[in-house]
Order: C-alpha cells, then sequence, then structure tokens
C-alpha cells in the first residue's frame, strides 16, 4: 500500500474500494464493456437478491470510456464512489470500457430502466446521448461529466474540475526539480480538464522559473499507451528529466520515465502505487464532494439541476505527495506556497 499526504484531504481511495462491500466493480481493460453485475431490477427488489449489497443502500451505476483500474479518469470516479460509502451504505455498478457511446447507451438505459438512484455518465462525449435518455426517465437522477451543461434537464446534475489549479502546482514543483531545464507534458487531446491541465501545469512552471523548457505534445487519443510512450520517449532525447501527462494512456509514458528515472508528476488519480520510485506527487479528482452533495439532494427529492466544480478550496481537488519519492523539503515547498496562494485567491492559474 502507497504512502501519501494530501493537501487538502487526509486519506487514501484505493485502499477504501477494498473495505467497502460493494457489489461488483468489474475492472476490464482496453475497449471492451463489462457485463453489469447488478440484475436489471429496482434497487429494492436486487437488495434482497444481492447480500453483498449493504441494507438501505444508494445504488449508483457507472459507465466509463475506460477501465475502472485505469490509473485515470475512470479510476477516479470508482475510487469517489468507493469513499462515498465511507459515509453512507452505497452499492454501485461499473460498466467500464464503453469508449463506443453506442454501447454506454446501452448502459445508461439499463441503469435507468433498473431504477438506480443516481446514474453516471462518466464522459463528455456522452452528451447527446445522455440528454435523449434522461428525458426519458425524468424520475431517474443522472449525473455527467466533465462538463457544466445540465442539458436543460431537471434530472441532470454536471460535474467538472477546476484542473488548472493542480496543474499550475505541480508545474511550479516541476520547474523548481528540474536539473536539465527540461520538463516534457504528454497531453492526449487538447480538450477538456486534460487541456486545463496541461495549461495549469505550463503557466505553474513558467510562474516559478521562465528559463524552464516545457515541451507539450498532444497524441490526439486517451487511450493509446503505445504513442504515449513514444512521446515521452521524444522528451526524454530532448532532455526532459521531468514529465507529466494524463488521461488512460500515461501508463505508458510512466514506463518509460519509470525506466529514464525521470520524475513523473500525476493527475486525476494518486500514481504513487504505481511507480513509487518517480511519482513525485500527484492531483487527485476527489469526486465524493460531489457525489456527497448529489446524493444528499436526492434524498431530499431533488433530482438534478446543480453544477459543480472541483477545486482546491472546496477539497474536491488534493495534491498527494509520494512519500516515497525523496523530494527536497525547499522544492516542496514551492508547490505548497502555489496551493496555498490559489485557495486565497492570490495566485489564478489561468488569468
Amino acid at each position: 500500500m502507497r504512502q501519501s499526504t494530501r493537501l487538502a484531504k487526509p486519506f487514501g481511495l484505493l485502499a477504501a474500494l477494498a473495505a467497502l462491500s460493494l457489489v461488483a466493480v468489474a475492472c476490464a481493460g482496453g475497449e471492451e464493456a463489462t457485463a453489469i453485475a447488478v440484475a436489471p431490477a429496482p434497487p429494492a427488489v436486487t437488495e434482497a437478491a444481492s447480500p453483498a449489497a449493504p441494507p438501505g443502500a444508494f445504488w449508483v451505476g457507472i459507465v466509463a470510456p475506460s477501465a475502472s483500474d485505469d490509473w485515470a479518469f475512470t479510476q477516479s470516479m470508482v475510487d469517489g464512489v468507493a469513499a462515498l460509502g465511507e459515509t453512507r451504505p452505497v452499492a454501485v455498478d461499473v460498466t467500464d470500457g464503453t469508449f463506443v457511446v453506442a454501447e454506454a447507451e446501452v448502459a445508461l438505459r439499463e441503469y435507468a430502466e433498473a431504477g438506480f438512484d443516481l446514474v453516471i455518465a462518466h464522459g463528455s462525449q456522452y452528451g447527446s446521448t445522455l440528454q435523449k435518455i434522461a428525458a426519458a426517465f425524468p424520475d431517474v437522477s443522472f449525473a455527467w461529466g466533465t462538463a457544466s451543461d445540465t442539458l436543460g434537464l431537471p434530472n441532470v446534475f454536471a460535474y467538472t474540475a477546476a484542473s488548472d489549479q493542480g496543474g499550475y502546482v505541480l508545474g511550479s514543483i516541476a520547474a523548481a526539480l528540474t536539473d536539465s531545464g527540461t520538463v516534457g507534458v504528454v497531453g492526449p487531446v487538447e480538450v477538456g480538464d486534460a487541456k486545463l491541465f496541461v495549461d495549469g501545469f505550463v503557466a505553474g512552471a513558467a510562474a516559478e522559473d521562465a528559463g524552464v523548457d516545457v515541451n507539450v505534445v498532444y497524441t490526439e487519443s486517451f487511450s493509446d499507451v503505445a504513442k504515449a510512450a513514444e512521446t515521452a520517449e521524444a522528451h526524454v532525447l530532448l532532455g526532459a528529466d521531468v514529465m507529466t501527462g494524463t488521461a488512460q494512456m500515461v501508463v505508458g509514458a510512466v514506463g518509460v520515465a519509470q525506466r529514464e528515472r525521470a520524475a513523473w508528476f500525476a493527475t486525476q488519480t494518486d500514481q504513487a502505487a504505481l511507480a513509487p520510485e518517480i511519482v513525485v506527487a500527484s492531483q487527485v479528482y476527489e469526486w465524493e464532494v460531489v457525489l456527497a452533495d448529489i446524493a444528499a439532494l436526492i434524498d431530499e427529492g431533488v433530482v438534478g439541476g446543480e453544477r459543480y466544480t472541483l477545486t482546491l478550496a472546496n477539497g474536491g481537488l488534493a495534491i498527494a505527495f509520494n512519500e516515497a519519492y525523496e523530494l527536497p523539503q525547499r522544492v516542496r515547498a514551492v508547490g505548497e506556497a502555489a496551493a496555498a496562494g490559489i485557495i486565497a485567491g492570490t495566485i489564478e492559474p489561468l488569468p
């Protein structure tokens, strides 16, 4: 089990998965969808038939584009639901690997027909499909992201992350840490929270040391592990001794960084356990901050209509330092000061 400390919240999420009494969470690799583990029946009926479900459980269905254990976007939401289960009984079922929107549509509809308390469409590409399905099931609560639009429907919650904030913090640390003066960024597609993170990282590095070269390359894919590895190889050839990246493809880049002993900065989930000798720190999406409020509103009969943004100030974003990495205190202090400035409002990552 990894050791980590956080600037915002003090507990790790991966450990929570093993401790919770959750309905089977399927973890599939690649782009292949996993079968829904919970029988498509109303929660009251399913609970009686599923001894693994806690009594009075809040039923959550997650549909996501990549594997549940992708060390990135999908895992961040699976971890968030698991953490929600530390405060209330939760039963969760995951249909992952649904990069193809048509496959996601089937799963979303099945969860809605089964009467789940909350159906999460964890991917901005699902917007048009979700709009159609949510309109057909007005009594079912849906959530989707990263997005700031509730699609004009009263039963849809929207959530996003101000990932530029953590990006800025990590970028400032990276600039203070590099010996070569060159930092490499492995970006996926230049949209959404991925672009925000990259832009924030570049801004943070420039604010700390304008003389550091930050080379950004977008692979134009969220899932191409080989292309991420090739991009990381190119950064190494350019002299990068520090790297970062985002999306599920980054495991390829982390492998290269690990081989070359280049420092790595992560986002979306805490990747310290993936490569403890090179991961310096991670920006972690604490989706349970959003989920707790959504669940409370659903308990009160509010089925949607709210928008949420994870930030450092509201605890939705956390900076997890890998204690196994020997980071000089003066360098760590740079990141801590940047985070404090963002929370206080004296630093704007992307003015």
